[in-house]
């Protein structure tokens, strides 16, 4: 057993029969002990989760929604972890559990659209996103209707992912996720032009990547401004002289 594990596992103990002591009142505390034991279980789950440890999350988290039924957050984890082990019928099971948990969670709404799309259910996920991106108390609605445009260019739905995409910087002008999309998106379509304004706005607002300066050397190439591209490209091999973006482009010429 790891420490880890062992300390989990002795901390729970700790919170479960803490439940049988009287307090200096002689009232007992069960409820809060299995909140906090749910929580603890909660958080290793999801961190096991994220070091790709899918069947010791998936223990913790059953054991979280065991102590805690209405836990959503554990749910739809767990649904992600089922997803990483290819059950997806546990999966879908799990985040619809997270929804009849929190129906009005647009964190959970926005999570289970990201699944229904990446398993093709666009219609389920356009309706979810929707719920979330409109719920009066989402101040990352520019995020959700990011992942919505993600979602309708991948059906690929080009004309609805561009709406999505602008509606999501009439919330947040300078939000780089959809500035990025917007500039890839009139890229692939050869509108250049825009390609760059949109960039070029991008990297107005947040630092540049290597991928950033590639995209941007790419672009002026094909405006035919090439003194521009050699600037880009200088650039890139002064910030990130290893990277394989500054390997493409030596390469490129």
């Amino acid at each position: 057993m790891r420490k880890s594990e062992l300390f989990a596992v002795v901390v729970l103990s700790g919170f479960l029969s803490s439940a049988c002591v009287s307090t200096t009142t002689g009232t007992p505390a069960p409820e809060a002990d299995k909140v906090d034991a749910a929580e603890l279980n909660y958080q290793l789950g999801a961190r096991y989760y994220q070091n790709g440890k899918y069947e010791l999350a998936r223990d913790r988290l059953l054991l979280a929604i065991e102590l805690q039924p209405r836990l959503a957050v554990a749910h739809t984890t767990l649904g992600m972890t089922y997803e990483a082990l290819d059950n997806l019928r546990l999966a879908t099971d799990s985040y619809e559990n997270a929804l009849r948990a929190a129906p009005r969670d647009f964190d959970v709404q926005n999570a289970y659209a990201v699944f229904l799309c990446r398993h093709r259910d666009f219609v389920g996920a356009r309706k979810y996103f929707e719920k979330a991106a409109n719920h009066p108390e989402n101040d990352n609605a520019e995020r959700t209707l990011t992942n919505a445009g993600l979602c309708m260019a991948r059906k690929p739905d080009v004309a609805e992912a561009e709406r999505l995409f602008r509606a999501a910087l009439d919330r947040r002008a300078s939000y780089g996720e959809a500035l990025l999309q917007m500039c890839l998106l009139k890229y692939q379509a050869g509108d250049f032009l825009s390609a760059r304004a949109f960039l070029q706005r991008l990297m107005s607002a947040t630092p540049s990547t290597a991928g950033i300066l590639l995209l941007a050397a790419e672009i002026e190439g094909k405006l035919g401004n090439d003194r521009g591209r050699e600037e880009y490209v200088n650039q890139l091999l002064r910030q990130f002289p290893e990277s394989p973006e500054a390997r493409k482009a030596l390469s490129s010429g």
